[in-house]
């Protein structure tokens, strides 16, 4: 079996390692390792998605393999050699053994970008993202060092244009209704879209339905979020298959799973839920959960709709339906939530109580896969860039908490979830949550 040496020593921290990188002993940078780890991942998943993509020509598949190899052995450096062969029995393993020696795997510890059944892991998209954003967050917080360089970090985030464009006609009612229709109509019939009056260079968001999401001339809503779930295709011991699930695995994990039978004579597919819906969750987190059971997404043409990009979409659509859920659960309990304060200095402020009493809540919401990058990112802006007082998580993020917390008492945030600061807030105000 192919082996490579790997300093493990500090898998679960967020220390800074010494080590030897390139020959040379010294400690390395948090910009640089997790700039490393950042490397390999998008060359590794590069790789596995050509070595699982039966439909591409093999001529194609092996220059990709090659061009992920070449670009895995610069990030390694001379003191990392690695043969082609050894790269491509590692695709199918623990990522963190492509890493340099001695660069920690940190968030890298245990992934795998190609499942048991030899499909390649679509989920290691959110994975990449948080990355490159805490490189971004990390490179800016370097003064006179060695920031991070690549085409990565110049180029900017869809997200982050997008929300450039809203901010810029200074109107705070026009962005929160923008910010609100991105995130309440992530995909949609053109003429809808164009009646929600976004700025043209925040409407350039919406594309056609990506293949990834389309079976012959038909897409389904994720019931959860309403953008197009991914669609796949195999086969079973007597017929061809399909499946629809969306793209971010806590909804798929909410119901939003289906497979179908392959149609015959261009009928759409009829889904049919791929297993049985989660029970509500108990206590304060049962109010902002979003219950799909008996909802059977119907399929939508391909042509006459478009679909926000797909970062738009995670970062704005996904995080933002539990900002909207948890304004407008405290908003029907007699509260005043005001939503994006001062054109998104944070995401939710409310004031509940009265007189000396009074509480004010200055919320931040943020949905990371991986707490070990969102933790790193609030040290790097050390704390809240915006002055949040409050870091809250999705309740489906709970057992994120105590590492979060642990990392941002230092620069006194608290950190909870969506469910308990609702409760928190009512208890404030006087109201009952649950």
């Amino acid at each position: 079996m192919c082996r490579t040496p790997l300093a493990r020593a500090s898998r679960s921290g967020l220390s800074v390692p010494t080590s030897k990188v390139c020959g040379v002993n010294e400690a390395i940078h948090p910009v640089v390792a997790t700039q490393l780890r950042h490397q390999v991942l998008t060359a590794a998943a590069m790789a596995a998605q050509a070595l699982t993509d039966t439909e591409q020509p093999p001529e194609g598949r092996l220059q990709t393999l090659m061009d992920a190899h070449g670009r895995i052995l610069a990030a390694r450096g001379p003191a990392g050699r690695m043969t082609f062969s050894c790269f491509r029995e590692l695709l199918t393993g623990d990522l963190a053994q492509l890493l340099p020696d001695g660069v920690p795997a940190e968030e890298m510890d245990g992934v795998r970008l190609i499942t048991p059944d030899g499909i390649y892991d679509d989920d290691l998209y959110d994975l990449e993202q948080e990355q490159r954003l805490v490189l971004r967050t990390l490179a800016k917080a370097v003064r006179r060092g060695r920031p991070a360089s690549g085409d990565d970090l110049e180029a900017e985030m869809d997200q982050e244009r997008v929300y450039a464009a809203l901010k810029k006609r200074q109107d705070q009612a026009a962005y929160v209704e923008g910010r609100k229709a991105l995130i309440q109509m992530p995909a949609g019939p053109d003429g809808k879209l164009r009646k929600l009056m976004l700025p043209s260079s925040v409407a350039d968001f919406y594309r056609p339905v990506s293949h990834a999401a389309t079976y012959d001339r038909w897409w389904f809503a994720c019931p959860v979020c309403g953008w197009p779930m991914r669609i796949t295709l195999g086969r079973s011991r007597r017929a061809k298959t399909g499946s629809a699930r969306c793209f971010h695995r806590p909804h798929a994990a909410q119901g939003a799973a289906y497979h179908f039978k392959i149609p015959s004579g261009g009928k759409p597919p009829s889904l049919v839920p791929a297993a049985s819906p989660p029970p509500l969750p108990p206590g304060n987190a049962s109010v902002l959960f979003t219950d799909v059971r008996g909802h059977i997404p119907q399929p939508v043409p391909v042509d006459g709709h478009k679909a926000l990009t797909r970062g738009v979409w995670r970062w704005t659509t996904v995080p933002g339906l539990v900002e909207i859920a948890l304004y407008q659960a405290l908003a029907d309990r007699g509260l005043k939530p005001a939503l994006w304060p001062d054109l998104d200095a944070y995401d939710l402020h409310v004031e509940a109580g009265e007189g000396a009493g009074k509480a004010i809540f200055r919320i931040d919401l943020k949905d990371y896969s991986n707490p070990l990058l969102l933790a790193r990112k609030v040290q790097a802006d050390e704390g809240d860039a915006g002055g949040a007082q409050w870091l809250v998580v999705p309740d489906h993020r709970a057992s994120s908490v105590p590492l979060l917390a642990a990392v941002c008492r230092e620069f006194g945030l608290k950190v909870t979830t969506a469910g308990e600061i609702g409760a928190q807030v009512c208890q404030a105000g006087g109201a009952l949550w649950a």
